[in-house]
């Protein structure tokens, strides 16, 4: 796990050894243990090393092939290395090192394109061909680990992170509104767009080859999900058997470090699955878990304190347990540094990430994370009822489009965006959200079909803005998260399981979720166990019923609460504030009363809120310099 960046100077100018460096120590948290550059030319590769397999020098980066003629630098794991790694030497390639790095290098330089889709795990790189003076850039199937890219001028540059590229001395800052328009929709980036005019975000399933002669830019996708019913469906004990198998060999795959490995445990039940595998191959598993402060909590915010049952599985799986509680003002201590780590807001409120993988990397350099199985196996009904009884897809994107305007509806962010309107006006968000399903099959004659849509759409849209944040979250503090639920064989097998043995009586059910915007009058919301029953069943093989058989709990700190109570002053403060940056672009006279219906308990805006604040701090670091 690592940090990669590079330059090509399109008009033939040599790469600066020290802008080089500066673009690579921009990002040294994400690797800790070394740093390396690579320069020919106008074509500059560095790197940042974040040892986990064969900690010695022979993994160093960019690393350089046998021939000479490709150059790595890479970012990632990939768990199948060894098998493939004994492929290529069934056909003649030697390896000088034990590094999966090696093993990715080679697999490019004698497979080319077509490695891709032979790596499982997770993965960002750029590979430069001395010989062709091309540029490959890939990104790993459902985008767990980043790669942006801008070209401004005559100049390419690439890097895990924005700050990489923002590291360059005269690269041009300036806010991308429509990107802020399409955030403020959905809380989240559905594009390949980011907050900077200029730097666009790899997707994930994406390489992009750039000739360097030529200065041609290709982009392509090599994969994509595809959810569908099966044609011939087997019998659910013959689902729940194989599920079973591959879950255990997702696990048992991720395993494999050189350094010492741990595990997220909130108390839910794909974190709870993934330590009791994990705990039979490492005694004394470490664990962690962040809980709240709820003596100010109120509602459903009560239960959000999952330590009680961590507690109770760290002692059933004899784990070396620890625990961070945050309080109210935890978030706003953390605010500037967060927003700097995140380079741009994507969905949730992600601090309680950080302070989890702040409390892990005193102990661990890797670990798992439960991530991944809400998205695959339907762990969120209440959103599905919108998709179980639809005519076409248009009304189906009418629907589900409406219920992810999760900040504010249409008529709110009119008046939000009425100082720069005119700017974006010609921006249709709807049409946002309906090219998410530009490559998927369209055909849908019945509600199963509808459903697999809607978790498609999650899996590339919410899934991927939660990788973003958990990548730049923990990697803030050298730390490598990895995501089982994301192996191969067991997405494969999830986009395969009917939905009827995913969901329960999901069109009898009404669910709604209590951060819906609009009014719920006649409509309530209910905690559900409905989702995941197939996962439900095999994972109670594992961990105890009160676990399996609870209703669906989010991560979540209590902020609707917080907001309203001990952190009133600094919302007030920060977003009340006509001088803020905030109100330099949006308008202040209609985001202010939108505030106070939650300051006054009349309506909650708490992702509203905690999206406001997140965007003010962010101009802070990355526009005001």
């Amino acid at each position: 796990m690592c940090g990669i960046t590079g330059i090509v100077n399109l008009d033939g100018d040599a790469v600066s050894p020290d802008i080089l460096k500066r673009m690579t120590d921009a990002i040294a948290h994400r690797g800790p243990d070394g740093e390396g550059q690579w320069i020919e030319g106008n074509i500059g590769i560095g790197h940042r090393r974040l040892a986990i397999l064969d900690l010695s020098p022979a993994g160093h980066q960019p690393m350089v092939s046998a021939d000479q003629r490709h150059v790595l630098s890479y970012n990632g794991e990939v768990y199948n290395y060894r098998e493939l790694r004994a492929d290529l030497e069934a056909k003649g390639i030697r390896f000088r090192s034990t590094t999966d790095s090696e093993v990715v290098l080679n697999a490019l330089s004698f497979w080319g394109l077509d490695a891709l889709l032979k790596f499982n795990g997770m993965f960002a790189l750029a590979l430069w061909d001395r010989k062709e003076r091309t540029l490959l850039l890939a990104r790993d199937r459902y985008g767990i680990k980043p790669l942006y890219y801008a070209q401004q001028g005559r100049r390419f540059a690439f890097g895990s992170e924005q700050k990489a590229i923002l590291a360059l001395p005269d690269f041009r800052r300036k806010l991308n509104k429509r990107a802020l328009l399409e955030y403020f929709t959905f809380q989240n980036i559905f594009t390949d767009q980011t907050l900077l005019e200029d730097i666009q975000l790899l997707p994930a399933g994406h390489h992009l080859v750039l000739a360097a002669d030529d200065e041609s830019v290709s982009r392509r996708q090599y994969w994509d999900y595809r959810f569908r019913e099966p044609d011939q469906p087997a019998s659910k004990g013959e689902y729940v058997e194989e599920l079973d198998r591959l879950f255990r060999q997702a696990v048992n795959r991720q395993l494999v470090s050189d350094v010492e490995l741990g595990a997220y445990l909130s108390g839910g039940m794909d974190s709870g699955s993934i330590t009791a595998i994990a705990a039979q191959s490492f005694p004394n598993l470490k664990t962690f878990t962040c809980g709240f402060d709820l003596s100010s909590a109120s509602g459903i915010e009560l239960a959000f304190d999952e330590r009680a049952k961590a507690e109770a599985m760290s002692a059933r799986f004899k784990t070396e347990h620890y625990e961070m509680v945050l309080k109210a003002g935890d978030m706003e201590r953390c605010l500037p540094t967060l927003a700097w780590h995140l380079e741009e807001p994507r969905v949730g409120q992600s601090y309680p990430n950080y302070y989890a993988a702040k409390i892990t990397r005193k102990f661990v350099k890797v670990v798992l994370s439960g991530s991944g199985g809400d998205e695959l196996f339907g762990g969120y009904p209440w959103r599905y009822y919108r998709a179980s009884n639809c005519q076409s897809f248009e009304h189906y994107v009418d629907q589900y489009y409406l219920y992810w305007q999760r900040l504010a509806n249409n008529t709110e962010l009119k008046a939000m965006f009425a100082p720069v309107w005119g700017e974006v006006s010609d921006v249709w968000t709807r049409d946002i959200f309906r090219d998410v399903f530009a490559t998927h099959d369209n055909t849908l004659d019945r509600p199963e079909d509808y459903i697999n849509h809607s978790l498609y759409f999650e899996a590339k849209t919410f899934l991927h803005g939660l990788f973003v944040v958990e990548d730049k979250l923990s990697m803030a503090h050298g730390l490598e998260s990895r995501v089982p639920f994301m192996d191969n064989d067991l997405v494969d097998f999830a986009m395969q399981c009917p939905v009827g043995l995913k969901l329960n009586n999901l069109a009898e059910v009404l669910r709604i979720n209590e951060n819906e915007p609009g009014s719920k009058q006649g409509k309530y919301f209910q905690k559900t166990n409905d989702g995941k029953q197939i996962l439900r069943d095999v994972m109670s093989r594992y961990i105890p019923d009160e676990v399996t058989k609870a209703a669906k709990q989010g991560f979540s700190s209590p902020d609707a609460s917080w907001f309203k109570g001990e952190s009133i002053d600094f919302v007030r403060r920060e977003l009340l504030n006509p001088s803020s940056w905030l109100y330099s672009v949006l308008d202040y006279e209609a985001i202010a009363p939108l505030v106070q219906q939650h300051l006054d308990g009349s309506r909650n805006r708490r992702l509203l809120i905690w999206s406001l604040l997140n965007t003010e701090s962010w101009a802070r670091s990355f526009l005001e310099q």
